[in-house]
């Protein structure tokens, strides 16, 4: 593992890390960081060179042209909103290596399957399981032989009917890749409940599914009020556990803007992420060659994991004794606002700085900036979801903007800043296993049939189903669940026990060797390769996380002849498997997609009036939200205060020598997918085995830099949960926070360690040991 320093960040954004309250709180220059801006000439570079290595088809220039712009594709990497007017290069870094890594040349055939045995494969890396190229045939797993062999389409999707035909409907589970289009999602969820059952889980459930759950409960929206616009009109913004850098690049556009007009930056984060600190736009020919970059946050607080429940309580309590209260929104629009106002006056400030790990003088600064301002936006990503309190971490969140008007009029809003480029589209269509938020009434009417109506499985609940022996069937619409998951060491010996595990990819990955009884690898479309049916090249659309709906067309031709679209997989799986029914026409419907954008319209009518007219509206169009109509859809009718139950997210204490684990996403990474080994915004690289820890707590544990080290979960349920092989690596982080990369070090998160209120996996404070 090699690291790339350089001197003090000389820019005027005030780092201050919270490790002491009492102690210095500037950054610690001697630890590795990225000396340079976000984007610039580290980002042009970075795609070059996968460019060079992944062995890209001719086009993709063209492709990458037209990438999230009407007439193109949507972006298969993360879900920030696409822009009425876009940039000549609408894409960031990571929206370029995804297409770079769909569109490589190299295949994954037959024949490499007959050269390599599914136990071989497990040994590889995740890195160069997906680099051995694109899947071109559909392959059913061989137990004699311990291979995958080709098979047919007629054939796979014979088999897997009778599979599911045979299986309790209840017993199986249909997962979904937040990747997924809403034509394939919508199908997807159709097929589940007239197989009969619930269970569909997506991606959502390990990241955001926090942010559904409290939003609701809070201000009767599950997903976030804002749209681009207020971005141009808003004078502060405050980020809490959101990495813009890597996550979502393109969000550094608009920010960048705000910031140039004037708008204040404030973020909440252990760890210090360059995209938030300073930005160069590859696009602006000045700055590229001055090498000036616009500082983004004016104040940047490195709290303790969990945290932001005491932060935002401390500015919250600061605003009291201000009286900075918009009371005559409250009065009009709240509930609960007199106990919450109790609940926060009552606070000591030595247990908001405990339990924060800032000082006092810190968040009163931020609360006068926010006392000041007119319209604010709360920003947040798993940094805040991902814990045991996350849900009232949000709710904190709801409460600060609640005190000063900023939900439901321009500039203002919360915004969860999305992941998957559709997950959040796949819960609007009907991807979900509650179904109070599905309109079955409406589907039995449409379908003639009695949709189910029990809850189904969250992904806790469907690990813990494949441990237990109680699920029996997996189908997977993309993704690499078995990867992505908490206490993954502790479940891979359990797949296989699955009668069935179907899994529809287009790389290779760790889930698709964790084969049960019947096994079948299904190879699908990407994104930017054109969708022929029979009647002629297809549309698919998503959403972004800003609530707005954007057609996608691809261009390129498909890697393989033997290809099929989602839409189409899902439809012949489903016709092998359901009997005939009258009103369900899945040849109808993959003949032409606009057939199901049809039935979303019938089924969602509201949010997807004319449907196919307005499928390729620049920008998108707005699929509405009660809540930024300040239309409160909660139980008393109002926005609601809540207080929450501890002033850590965490939910206990780190006990002695407990360090509070946080998993990290490279810079050369989404999700489980790994392009390489740089982690270039944090000035890593070269391995991923490592384990980041501050220098006081390295020194003070008597660990030395470059060791060997075990990480070991400190939770006491009688499982024992340990990775060996981490190497220390000092950091700049707080004191008892530690950082490893997601998954390597998801053995170590348990599968019980969760939000209390959506199960959504605490992968951001997760309590372990170090072991010399």
């Amino acid at each position: 593992m090699t690291t790339t320093g350089g001197l003090p960040d000389p820019r005027p954004c005030r780092i201050r890390r919270g490790h002491d309250v009492t102690g210095e709180r500037d950054q610690d220059p001697t630890t590795p960081f990225y000396a340079h801006p976000t984007g610039g000439w580290g980002s042009l570079k970075s795609v070059l060179a996968q460019a060079t290595k992944g062995r890209i088809q001719l086009g993709v220039l063209e492709t990458l042209r037209r990438q999230n712009k009407p007439g193109g594709h949507m972006c298969t990497s993360c879900a920030w909103a696409k822009p009425p007017s876009p940039h000549l290069a609408e894409f960031c870094e990571n929206g370029a290596k995804a297409t770079l890594w769909d569109l490589t040349r190299d295949r994954c055939k037959p024949d490499f399957f007959a050269r390599h045995s599914v136990t071989e494969l497990r040994n590889w890396p995740d890195h160069d399981l997906e680099a051995a190229g694109r899947l071109t045939h559909p392959l059913r797993y061989d137990a004699a032989s311990d291979h995958y062999v080709e098979t047919t389409w007629p054939e796979a999707f014979a088999a897997i009917g009778a599979s599911l035909k045979a299986m309790d409907p209840k017993t199986t589970v249909f997962y979904a890749s937040g990747r997924a289009s809403l034509e394939a999602s919508y199908l997807y969820a159709l097929f589940a409940r007239l197989y009969g059952h619930n269970n569909l889980p997506d991606s959502s459930n390990m990241c955001h599914e926090t942010t559904s759950v409290a939003l609701k409960r809070t201000i009767g929206a599950p997903v976030g009020t804002c749209v681009l616009d207020d971005f141009e009109t808003c004078d502060l913004m405050l980020f809490f556990g959101q990495n813009t850098g890597s996550n979502s690049p393109r969000f550094l556009h608009p920010i960048q803007q705000a910031v140039k007009r004037g708008c204040r930056i404030v973020t909440f984060n252990p760890i210090r992420e360059r995209g938030l600190v300073e930005f160069m736009n590859p696009q602006s020919p000045s700055e590229m060659l001055t090498g000036r970059g616009t500082p983004i946050s004016d104040i940047y607080l490195q709290l303790r994991p969990g945290g932001d429940i005491a932060a935002i309580a401390g500015i919250c309590k600061h605003l009291f004794d201000l009286d900075a209260v918009d009371r005559d929104f409250i009065a009009l629009h709240c509930h609960d606002f007199d106990a919450f106002e109790t609940w926060t006056r009552a606070l000591s400030w030595e247990d908001i700085e405990a339990a924060s790990g800032l000082p006092r003088a810190d968040l009163v600064e931020v609360a006068d900036l926010y006392a000041r301002s007119e319209r604010c936006i709360g920003v947040y990503g798993m940094g805040l979801t991902q814990h045991v309190h996350g849900g009232d971490s949000v709710g904190m969140l709801v409460n600060l903007l609640l005190m000063g008007g900023n939900i439901g009029r321009p500039g203002t809003g919360i915004c969860p800043v999305r992941g998957h480029s559709n997950v959040q589209g796949q819960r609007t269509v009907g991807i979900s296993e509650k179904p109070e938020l599905v309109p079955l009434d409406t589907l039995a009417q449409m379908f003639d049939f009695d949709p189910p109506r029990d809850t189904g499985m969250t992904t806790v609940e469907v690990v813990q189903g494949v441990i237990d022996g109680t699920v029996k069937g997996f189908v997977s619409l993309g993704g690499n669940f078995a990867r992505a998951i908490p206490d993954l060491a502790r479940a891979e010996p359990f797949w296989a026990g699955l009668d069935l595990n179907v899994q529809v990819a287009t790389k290779l990955n760790r889930s698709h060797l964790l084969v049960g009884k019947g096994a079948w690898l299904l190879p699908c479309l990407v994104r930017a390769e054109r969708d022929m049916q029979k009647t002629g090249p297809q549309a698919v659309s998503m959403e972004d996380s800003l609530s707005h709906i954007h057609g996608s067309v691809g261009r390129r031709p498909p890697a393989s002849r033997h290809l099929l679209s989602e839409p189409a997989i899902i439809a012949g799986i489903a016709k092998a498997t359901l009997p005939p029914n009258r009103h369900v026409r899945w040849n109808d419907w993959i003949a032409d997609y606009g057939r199901i954008r049809d039935l979303i319209e019938e089924t969602y009518p509201d949010q997807f009036d004319h449907f196919n007219d307005r499928l390729f509206k620049a920008g998108g169009f707005y699929r509405g939200n009660a809540a930024r109509r300040r239309d409160w859809q909660t139980e008393s009718g109002r926005a609601e205060f809540t207080l929450p139950p501890s002033l850590s997210a965490l939910g206990a204490e780190p006990g002695e020598g407990v360090y509070t684990l946080v998993t990290l996403r490279s810079n050369d990474q989404f999700n489980t997918t790994i392009y390489d080994y740089h982690d270039r915004l944090r000035g890593l690289e070269g391995d991923r085995m490592i384990v980041l820890i501050s220098r006081a707590d390295m020194v003070g544990a008597g660990l030395s830099e470059g060791q060997r080290v075990t990480l070991v979960s400190a939770v006491e349920d009688g499982i024992p949960r340990r990775v060996e092989g981490f190497t220390v690596v000092p950091y700049d982080l707080p004191s008892g926070c530690v950082g490893a990369y997601y998954p390597e070090a998801n053995p170590l998160v348990p599968l019980d360690h969760h939000d209390l209120a959506s199960k959504t996996p605490a992968y951001k404070g997760a309590p372990v040991r170090i072991k010399a």
